[in-house]
């Protein structure tokens, strides 16, 4: 009889556990920031590749442009709202000096995005047409925009889901950004 009863408890306990178990796990995810994936490339070199260039594609850029000073990489397209709207950010850095490349992702022709360009302005020092994403998927792209900052050895330091705005510059990317630069000026290097 006394078995019986904890074999009951037991029974009722289990469900009550699985509950408690999901909840807070649910909760975790709750409370978490989206933006705030990690990156299995963080302190590796970027991926190798080669893509053509955004406004000629005979000329082909392989990984080494993401090498020699710290840069930002950013992944867009102009099928992407939020893209759009961090585009004028991206203008505004790159007038204060900060080195941007940019990875075109799987948009629908090399032509929208070129006219998107012109239009919006090009706030990149190199752009780069990765029209089937394969480049975007090898640094683990779930969609656009994201940016990864690099340092000088072609390495990537930190990854950002999501756009580039003044909190977003401010708190996260412009303070590892400028340590960056003042190691790369530090070691002799000419911007």
């Amino acid at each position: 009889m006394a078995q019986r009863s904890k074999l009951r408890w037991v029974i009722l306990a289990l469900p009550l556990l699985a509950f408690i178990w999901l909840t807070l796990f649910l909760l975790r995810g709750l409370f978490s920031d989206p933006t705030e994936l990690s990156s299995a490339l963080v302190g590796k070199p970027v991926p190798q590749f080669t893509v053509p260039d955004i406004y000629d594609t005979s000329k082909m850029h392989t990984e080494a442009v993401l090498q020699g000073r710290p840069m930002l990489l950013n992944v867009w397209a102009t099928w992407c709202p939020t893209c759009r709207a961090e585009h004028e950010y991206l203008n505004k850095l790159a007038a204060e000096g900060v080195y941007i490349v940019g990875l075109n992702y799987k948009d629908d022709s090399r032509a929208k995005a070129v006219n998107w360009l012109n239009t919006l302005g090009d706030p990149y020092q190199l752009n780069l047409f990765d029209e089937r994403g394969m480049v975007a998927l090898d640094f683990g792209v779930y969609g656009a925009p994201e940016t990864f900052l690099i340092n000088s050895a072609g390495e990537v330091v930190y990854r950002h889901v999501g756009d580039v705005n003044d909190r977003v510059w401010n708190t996260i990317l412009g303070p590892q950004y400028d340590e960056l630069m003042q190691s790369y000026q530090g070691a002799g290097a000419k911007q």
